[in-house]
């Protein structure tokens, strides 16, 4: 039972839609050729399972910030933010999660505070795992202020199959973290820009749950992690 309620999420509102298709080109298929229509059921399922929607639950404490993203950690280390964001020219440290199309797709505001710019950039469309999507992708970022007053970026990246990033929200909005902000389609990565000395809490092939995992902490005096994989 505890399967099947894991399995039975919500679906993000911009999943209805396709999954509507996807049922009916099912039923255009089961009429051509039966073994066809099973296909549709199964591309069916799994574009319902890409839509998932499952509930967060997020640690709150001031300092934290939280992953933004289901996903692997592809990158960790300094980069300057873009330039849209008006971050400055001096690199930060940045942490980049890049999603699968089987991983949650719904984005979460990293760190509770207010959101002082979005800017959207269309471009390329390269494998998001890539260091250059960066800067040659579309791209949706935001700026925001922490109650704390430090400044974060947050961007989201488009794929080599993801072909809309949605953004839900506006500037001069608070959010509080782990709050739903966005989604990109089939495949995508979101970068995290931190604030100036702060080190990252996460390393290079970890995997991150969006609104749950810390992946660095204002208040830490931590140094950077040593990762070993087994």
């Amino acid at each position: 039972m505890d399967a099947i309620r894991k399995a039975l999420v919500p679906l993000h509102p911009e999943g209805w839609k396709f999954v509507a298709i996807f049922a009916l080109v099912t039923l255009v298929l089961f009429w051509l050729w039966v073994p066809l229509g099973w296909v549709g059921v199964v591309l069916t399922a799994w574009c319902a399972y890409f839509f998932r929607d499952p509930s967060r639950v997020t640690p709150i404490r001031a300092g934290l910030v939280i992953a933004p993203a289901d996903g692997v950690v592809q990158l960790v280390g300094p980069a300057v933010p873009p330039a849209e964001l008006d971050m400055g020219t001096d690199p930060r440290p940045r942490v980049c999660i890049f999603m699968n199309v089987f991983n949650v797709h719904v984005n979460r505001v990293p760190v509770t505070g207010t959101i002082e710019k979005i800017a959207y950039k269309p471009g390329a469309f390269f494998d998001a795992s890539l260091d250059k999507a960066s800067a040659e992708n579309e791209r949706n970022g935001m700026r925001v202020r922490a109650d704390d007053g430090r400044i974060y970026g947050v961007v989201q990246i488009a794929g080599l199959v993801a072909r809309r990033i949605l953004c839900e929200v506006r500037e001069g909005q608070v959010l509080r973290a782990g709050q739903r902000f966005g989604l990109i389609r089939f495949g995508s990565r979101v970068d995290v820009y931190l604030d100036d000395g702060m080190i990252p809490l996460v390393a290079p092939g970890q995997t991150c749950v969006a609104g749950e995992t810390v992946i660095a902490d204002a208040h830490s005096t931590e140094p950077t992690r040593a990762v070993e994989a087994g």
